[in-house]
């Protein structure tokens, strides 16, 4: 697996990461909790209708979001990623440290 892209997340006082192969629009979860893990697996598996911000705080569009088909969605995707499934992606979180110590 090709990573293009890593995020640490959390879920249940577990950390964790995602790795996003944008070549094979693939993603591999790795997360302590088998239920977070399963959450956020069946999240990615599906399409998502979201609001799609532009040029003001009042110009949104409904967009249909492929979690998988690229980077850009993928990040995109993730964004509403805590509403759907209760796992937060810490985004300001360091992954690599998340991955050489995946605990609190």
């Amino acid at each position: 697996m090709a990573i293009t892209f890593s995020v640490a997340i959390s879920y249940n006082n577990t950390l964790g990461w995602i790795d996003y192969d944008a070549d094979a629009h693939k993603a591999e979860v790795h997360l302590g909790d088998e239920k977070g893990k399963a959450l956020v697996e069946e999240y990615l598996g599906k399409s998502h209708e979201i609001m799609v911000p532009h040029k003001t705080l009042m110009d949104f569009t409904h967009e249909t979001v492929e979690p998988l088909a690229d980077e850009a969605s993928f990040k995109l995707a993730i964004t509403r990623l805590w509403n759907a499934t209760q796992v937060h992606v810490d985004w300001s979180r360091p992954v690599d440290y998340v991955k050489a110590h995946p605990h609190y």
